[in-house]
């Protein structure tokens, strides 16, 4: 993993021209991140990849011939630790879970424009799962769908969860991102995923969606 004064390493698969340039301009703009590879499609996939060496990778969904979705699952089986973050116009629920399951770390639409794309690339790489508002919450509906309330557990204080930490994976549950979090606890950015981590660690999981379906699962909020 890169230290602070090495750039994260990204990738970009995306066919339309003007936002792929767009991606590309907005990463080059600040020494933090390094774009290392810049594609219309997914041919000579796993090649690009092992010559680039991306830390985090854009992936459109859909792209001519191989789809996005398909591009995450070999990627996600070729390079495990490869974050790879969907951005794409689809929100329909199977595209979401398909992505998910195919190994995408985070979901981010189009239609919420560039502003949060140097954001969400760091979280990615940090080890976040970042996610449209809308997405996340559907990414829950789908959760309370696939996961019985039947087999929740009844010992809820195993973890060892703060009142703190209880309050935050609630509104985790609730599909809010971690700004949003922090303004509803009166707490900073960076004191939420502080507790974000503090929750992975008692939970072992690894992920926010893991989280999330864990608490559901197991009746913790």
């Amino acid at each position: 993993m890169p230290t602070s004064s090495v750039p994260i390493r990204v990738a970009i698969f995306e066919d339309n021209k003007l936002i792929r340039d767009a991606y590309e301009a907005i990463l080059q703009s600040e020494s933090r991140f390094q774009c290392v590879g810049v594609y219309p499609d997914c041919q000579h996939l796993l090649e690009r990849i092992d010559r680039a060496r991306p830390d985090v990778v854009l992936m459109d969904i859909e792209l001519p011939g191989m789809d996005g979705i398909e591009a995450t699952r070999l990627l996600s089986a070729h390079q495990p630790d490869l974050r790879i973050l969907i951005q794409t116009v689809f929100e329909e629920d199977d595209k979401i879970f398909a992505a998910i399951c195919a190994g995408a770390c985070g979901y981010l639409l189009k239609s919420n424009g560039m502003t949060r794309l140097l954001e969400a690339v760091l979280d990615a790489y940090q080890g976040g799962s970042p996610m449209s508002t809308t997405v996340a919450s559907r990414v829950l509906k789908l959760f309370q769908q696939v996961v019985p309330r039947y087999m929740a557990s009844p010992v809820q204080d195993e973890y060892d969860l703060s009142a703190r930490e209880r309050e935050i994976l609630l509104y985790m549950t609730e599909g809010k991102d971690l700004r949003a979090i922090g303004e509803a606890c009166f707490i900073s950015y960076e004191t939420v995923r502080t507790h974000v981590k503090k929750i992975y660690r008692k939970l072992h999981v690894a992920s926010a969606s893991e989280a999330v379906a864990k608490a559901i699962k197991q009746n913790l909020v």
